[in-house]
């Protein structure tokens, strides 16, 4: 199912700000079937722990256009929303509280802390604005209550605490005004806090039909298809992002063939709201791009490791890529790779992050760029590219056309592979190739297939919808034990 499906769906139920008993069947039986790939479709789950976040905040963005003059009826979307919020909860995440809970705990001391965020944020509201939301300390209060061993929430009260959340928001509602757009940003908040504390996600099970599971004789070429076909975090050109390529050139040419810059807009919202993404940009701030000074990993850095890999661990992709080395029977430093998940995790640590004798690893050669001998090496992901531009770091210098006679299509705004120039804080980047728009676990689980179980160059054709494919070729190459540099190259490009 699209975004655009989803929000269709909320848009039917919150109409009439009432969910029956049978919409609420329907809803849960719809997001339970969003989980798992259909028999016969190569479509990917649509409904994944990744994508929860998005999801209710969608509920909440959709549920704005429905606020009322009447009071009433306001109460009742409240209630609407609270339903999609648990058929959500339900569906994607499980209780991580204990069944006894912290000695201090108190329904009374938690209705006072709800009862003063919502109070704070009425009184600070301006009808002018959309109002404030829950502000630091305020969550920093909340995260600290329901964190703390003592004051810890018992199992059966994980359903009393939702519904408090959004009982006691029904008192700030006003008649009318944009007091109640900040009010539904606050209890989105405060609902994050305690998915985030009380909950854990369900462990994803990646079911596909026969003719999509990976066996000993699938070939590389339809993994990578698969890969793409379940890469259901991937953004949409001209909704999530818009670019804008300009000119082509050689890559011989030094000239500037682009005056303005390659992304006009992306919607910045999934660094918050999508877990993959936020953990991923996590990491980037993480290395130091010139490759004579020596990195040091902190303990934090580690940490931020640990939650990325995790995140996207609960990804179709990055279940397909262990589903497909399992049954490639691949190997790492002359052991099979392992079944259990959490040894395989272990493996993808150490290839892509742990520090080679040159200071550097393979997740910052590939998704974060070196600079060495006055030129920028790697440096092959959409995302850094994007937030270095922003940041005024980064000259588009324009794209280059796949050298292939036997490309057919035109290089446009809305292409998932594009070869391009650019110069890093002033340093020249003459030719790289990167995908435009995919997840960062497509990328991670992509490398990663190359590098346990491909050659050198793996030549691939990858059908990107909308009646156009690429001829691909991944490239892979070792570092001893490590992964030393993973890129793409575009060698024809068909419609």
């Amino acid at each position: 199912m699209a975004d655009a499906k989803i929000q269709r769906l909320y848009r039917q139920l919150f109409a009439d700000r009432t969910i029956s008993p049978d919409e609420d069947d329907e809803l849960i039986a719809t997001l339970q079937s969003l989980t798992t790939v259909q028999d016969g479709s190569s479509s990917p789950p649509a409904l994944t722990p990744d994508k929860l976040q998005w999801m209710r905040t969608t509920a909440f963005n959709v549920a704005r256009n429905y606020l009322d003059d009447e009071r009433e009826e306001n109460v009742k979307l409240l209630k609407a929303i609270n339903a999609v919020v648990h058929a959500l909860e339900t569906t994607c995440l499980l209780p991580s509280l204990d069944d006894d809970g912290g000695h201090n705990f108190s329904q009374d001391a938690i209705e006072e802390l709800l009862s003063s965020i919502y109070q704070s944020n009425d009184n600070n509201g301006d009808d002018d604005d959309d109002g404030p939301v829950v502000k630091g300390a305020e969550a920093t209060a909340l995260r600290k209550f329901l964190s703390n061993p003592s004051t810890r929430p018992p199992l059966s009260e994980l359903v009393w605490l939702h519904t408090t959340a959004f009982r006691l928001a029904a008192q700030y509602l006003d008649e009318g005004g944009r007091k109640n757009v900040a009010l539904l940003k606050s209890i989105n908040v405060i609902v994050q806090i305690i998915e985030t504390i009380c909950m854990k996600p369900r462990r994803l099970t990646l079911d596909l039909p026969p003719s999509h599971t990976p066996d000993a004789n699938t070939d590389f070429t339809t993994a990578v298809q698969t890969l793409w076909n379940l890469d259901s975090n991937r953004l949409t050109p001209h909704e999530d992002y818009k670019m804008d390529v300009q000119n082509s050139k050689h890559p011989c040419d030094k000239d500037d063939a682009a005056n303005d810059p390659l992304f006009t807009h992306v919607n910045t919202q999934i660094f918050a709201t999508r877990p993959t993404y936020h953990a991923f940009k996590q990491l980037l701030d993480n290395y130091t791009v010139d490759t004579r000074t020596r990195e040091e990993v902190t303990e934090r850095e580690r940490e931020e490791v640990h939650a990325f890999l995790s995140a996207i661990m609960e990804t179709a992709p990055m279940k397909y890529c262990h589903q497909y080395c399992l049954v490639k029977d691949a190997s790492y430093e002359e052991r099979s790779v392992p079944r259990d998940e959490d040894d395989f995790v272990k493996i993808l640590e150490t290839m892509w992050f742990e520090l080679y004798s040159r200071s550097g690893c393979g997740f910052e050669h590939v998704f974060v760029g070196e600079v060495k001998d006055d030129s920028v090496t790697g440096f092959h992901n959409w995302i850094q590219f994007y937030l270095e531009e922003s940041k005024g770091h980064i000259d588009y210098r324009g794209y280059m056309k796949p050298r292939s006679r036997d490309s057919s299509a035109e290089t446009n705004d809305d292409d998932h592979v594009l070869t391009l120039q650019f110069s890093w804080k002033g340093i020249e980047k003459f030719v790289g190739t990167s995908f435009i728009g995919v997840s960062p676990e497509f990328e991670f689980a992509l490398y990663t297939m190359a590098f346990l179980t491909g050659d050198e160059e793996n030549h691939v054709t990858l059908d990107v919808g909308n009646g156009e494919a690429f001829d691909l070729n991944i490239n892979c190459h070792k570092y001893d034990n490590h992964v030393g540099s993973c890129y793409v190259e575009a060698l024809a490009h068909h419609d």
